[in-house]
């Protein structure tokens, strides 16, 4: 049975003055200072918590932090969130959320988890999920269906129709209380212009947002009288979903009961935005139909853009929040940018509601495969490689070499058209869905390029081409260098020399949609500038 406590009966009225973070972080890594002597700790922390994990237990202290959206500034209100933190996580997943503990300083001075001195901070103690169970974990492998995601709509279902509401409640899905959070959103994000969000698109998303809620106000006012605003999760993303028995659905917030009511179509939109972003939007299209069937609500297919727009910006926000906390190291930081560019790069598609079609071009060894990942990444995009789909298309495993003579087996003018066929069937797939396609291959030749932007205009959608380009001498030596084993391409010297004999200029794009690039840079310089200037 869970452990009920929600702090130790012995713990007196008073306590001493709570431990600097720093000295807290270093003395919890150390397994003495846990009850059950942990084999080894495991360290990580948020802008507002550190995390220790326990062999099979985590304990969860928070920051003496005031953010302004949440203040753990003082002991008594750590104190009590940590309380309702529990409450509130036992309502998605009972059977991890074990209760409140104490730390405590004994009298040598040291800081214990549970010990049996004076107390001077608390943790929310919990079992540790599984993390290969953990929804990105499974994403990241491929391995969620769309079965799953239904079994998670009606989990969700199931738990809004019992959630609390109220006339207070219902209040925060006013005109005025969703106007208040998302212009809280816009004035957070400004220090981040330039770094996180290009200036252009925060006055897009700002004004986009405000035109929507003039727009649809007849909606999200009959939202309100059928009681769609509930007191939700607030921070439904798919680090936060194990994929137990259960479906345990954790980490709510706790800290500020506004970002919990809401409409829940934003909750499904939250959910749905994240699996956009690991660019499954069969999955989220999956959920969210699901979800409105299950529950009966028609009104959320026309919510949802909105919705998933609001969630990928807070984010976004969030992720930037990062780049000024000194605790985070700087490796992380950086990351949090990049991500956080990411959100902001979904939103932005959102209000667009297409896609882009994106054309790699440039000689073998010019680093395409790497720019494309990168912009895969940042935009959320499906990188559809050339060297992947020919040998799908052979039959043959994407790790096995074919060294052919330049047009010869399966590198001959016919498979290669088959193969650049199927890489713009694919990507019709992909810009249907409102998602990015980014086409990893040579493209050397006019009418390739032609045909993709022919297929570009059917679709509605604006092609880009990025030219990847380097000095033969330093091609060749990347050639030379590269093992074979880390590589799925077949390239070789002499197929360098005959691309460079048979390649065509680039005639078909207008200067905004060629992008030239100097492959000789770093892959962090050259997604910078394809960042600015996308």
């Amino acid at each position: 049975m869970p452990d009920q406590r929600s702090c130790s009966p012995k713990e007196p009225t008073g306590h001493s003055p709570s431990p600097a973070t720093e000295e807290l972080a270093g003395a919890l890594r150390s397994t003495e200072a846990y009850p059950h002597q942990p084999g080894a700790i495991d360290f990580t922390q948020t802008q507002m918590s550190l995390l220790f994990l326990a062999d099979d237990l985590v304990y969860k202290v928070k920051k003496p932090v005031n953010l302004g959206y949440v203040d753990y500034s003082t002991f008594e209100a750590r104190r009590r969130y940590c309380e309702h933190e529990v409450q509130l996580n036992r309502r998605l997943c009972p059977s991890a959320y074990l209760g409140v503990v104490p730390i405590t300083r004994e009298p040598n001075g040291r800081l214990r988890v549970e010990g049996e001195g004076q107390v001077v901070e608390h943790a929310v103690k919990m079992r540790r999920l599984p993390q290969e169970r953990m929804l990105d974990h499974l994403l990241r492998e491929g391995h969620v269906t769309g079965a799953m995601m239904e079994a998670i709509a009606a989990r969700l279902a199931s738990f809004h129709c019992e959630a609390a509401t109220s006339p207070e409640i219902s209040a925060f899905g006013t005109i005025e209380a969703i106007r208040f959070n998302t212009d809280e959103n816009f004035e957070q994000t400004l220090p981040n212009i330039g770094t996180t969000v290009r200036q252009s698109d925060h006055s897009l998303l700002r004004d986009h947002t405000n035109d929507f809620l003039q727009s649809h106000a007849a909606l999200l006012q009959r939202r309100v009288e059928r009681n769609r605003i509930r007191d939700c999760h607030g921070d439904l993303h798919a680090a936060h979903v194990c994929m137990t028995d259960d479906i345990c659905i954790y980490d709510c917030i706790e800290f500020n009961d506004r970002f919990r009511y809401g409409d829940i179509a934003s909750e499904i939109a939250f959910l749905a935005m994240d699996l956009d972003r690991y660019r499954r939007r069969d999955l989220s299209d999956t959920f969210s139909n699901a979800y409105a069937r299950i529950s009966a609500d028609g009104e959320i297919a026309e919510l949802m853009s909105f919705y998933k727009c609001y969630r990928a910006v807070i984010r976004g926000k969030v992720e930037g929040f990062k780049l000024g906390d000194s605790m985070i190291p700087e490796e992380d930081r950086n990351r949090a940018k990049w991500l956080a560019r990411t959100y902001f790069e979904l939103a932005r598609s959102y209000i667009r509601g297409k896609g882009l079609l994106v054309i790699m071009s440039g000689l073998t060894a010019s680093g395409k495969s790497t720019v494309a990942d990168g912009l895969g990444q940042l935009l959320a995009g499906t990188v559809i490689s050339s060297d992947v789909v020919r040998k799908e298309l052979a039959g043959l495993p994407i790790d096995t070499h074919r060294y052919e003579s330049f047009g010869e087996g399966i590198y001959s003018p016919e498979w290669t058209r088959r193969t650049y066929d199927e890489m713009l069937r694919r990507s019709k797939q992909v810009l249907a869905s409102g998602g990015h396609a980014i086409l990893d291959a040579s493209f050397l030749r006019s009418h390739q390029r032609t045909r993709a932007i022919k297929m570009a205009r059917q679709m509605g959608v604006r092609a880009v081409l990025i030219e990847c380009d380097a000095p033969y001498e330093v091609l060749a030596q990347r050639l030379l260098d590269r093992p074979a084993e880390e590589t799925i391409s077949d390239a070789r010297p002499e197929i360098l020399e005959a691309q460079i004999s048979s390649r065509e200029e680039v005639a078909e794009f207008s200067d905004d949609d060629h992008i030239r690039i100097d492959a000789t840079q770093d892959s962090e310089t050259i997604l910078e500038g394809l960042w600015t200037g996308l």
